[in-house]
């Protein structure tokens, strides 16, 4: 186990934040974890996966474990079902399409989500009508506390929108170490209906298609609206779409008739949070280094040099707006990590 010291965090993180880790270890084996978790006389220990959710706005005085466990492999199959298991370091989109090569469903409307395997179940991610849920069988993941590893059924995991036990409760106690993921081999349940899915298919002009196809659509989708990281740093979708009551749904609706709004149960409705943004004239603007997309109000990006403050500072700013205007307040799905995480 090699530790190293003061090492540039810019090309671990999908903003391209500079920013330095005090302390450094490539994680690439449960051993080595459970090794690291054990060491004494270093800072605290933080756990760095893929890097595709969060924002840096400080150096880290920190142990950086950054979680590269690779490995992906079937435990038990039958003529209908599949569940596999991947462990955290695997990219999340190379799964994607390791599952669709193999023909196995369930996975391709999440498509080019970027990120590891291990975060998955952390913002139960979502895309298209698919959340992770959908799909989940279990985990195992250490504990911090005393190295053990433990597994977690979906019910233990409590997956909420964009939210999980891991999240809260959980928070700095566990680290996913694999997913256990259960797939279809035949008869695939495709969803097709949400956003333009079915408009992306008919213009590949596919009559029947199949889970390759559905992947191919929204991929092709969340090209052409999210910007590639490695060309332009920002973290995918910055903000939850936030969730009112009914009250304030009528609210909106009665000050904004045009305002986009989707029934989520009898009292819960959801609001794009891409829509109050560009309403509030952010769409495309640029501070400095700092910006929002031209195509999507949702994201964030660092046209070159921005600092994670000039990053938070402009995401702050998009939420006082959205509140002063809206009355609704819009929360990051990036988890914001600063010297203290």
């Amino acid at each position: 186990m090699v530790i190293r010291e003061n090492i540039s965090l810019k090309g671990y993180n999908t903003f391209g934040i500079e920013a330095r880790a005090r302390y450094f270890i490539e994680i690439t084996s449960v051993d080595m974890l459970r090794q690291a978790l054990q060491l004494v006389g270093y800072p605290p220990i933080f756990v760095l996966s893929g890097g595709s959710n969060i924002l840096l706005t400080d150096n880290l005085d920190a142990l950086v474990l950054h979680l590269n466990i690779k490995g992906i492999s079937v435990l038990w199959e039958d003529a209908g079902q599949v569940v596999i298991r991947a462990m955290a370091g695997e990219n999340w989109h190379g799964l994607v399409q390791w599952a669709l090569d193999k023909g196995y469903g369930g996975l391709e409307n999440l498509s080019l989500i970027p990120g590891n395997t291990g975060t998955a179940p952390i913002q139960n991610i979502g895309a298209y009508g698919v959340e992770l849920k959908d799909v989940f069988e279990s985990c195992l993941a250490m504990d911090v506390a005393d190295g053990k590893l433990v597994a977690f059924t979906k019910e233990d995991c409590a997956f909420g929108y964009r939210d999980s036990f891991f999240k809260n409760e959980g928070k700095g106690r566990f680290i996913i170490t694999s997913v256990n993921l259960k797939l279809t081999k035949g008869k695939h349940q495709l969803h097709t209906d949400y956003g333009a899915i079915q408009a992306a298919i008919e213009a590949m002009g596919c009559q029947a298609p199949g889970v390759r196809e559905v992947s191919e659509a929204v991929i092709a989708i969340r090209k052409s609206k999210l910007p590639d990281p490695k060309e332009l740093g920002n973290s995918g979708s910055f903000f939850k779409n936030p969730v009112i009551s009914r009250e304030a749904y009528e609210q909106l609706k009665s000050r904004f008739p045009e305002a986009p709004v989707y029934q989520v149960s009898e009292e819960q409705y959801k609001v794009p949070a891409g829509w109050l943004i560009e309403q509030c004239g952010f769409k495309g603007k640029r501070f400095g280094a700092a910006g929002i997309h031209k195509d999507q109000a949702l994201v964030l990006v660092n046209y070159g040099q921005a600092s994670g403050r000039e990053i938070l500072d402009l995401a702050r700013a998009i939420q006082r707006k959205v509140a002063s205007t809206f009355h609704i307040e819009i929360e990051p799905e990036v988890n914001i990590i600063g010297s203290d995480f």
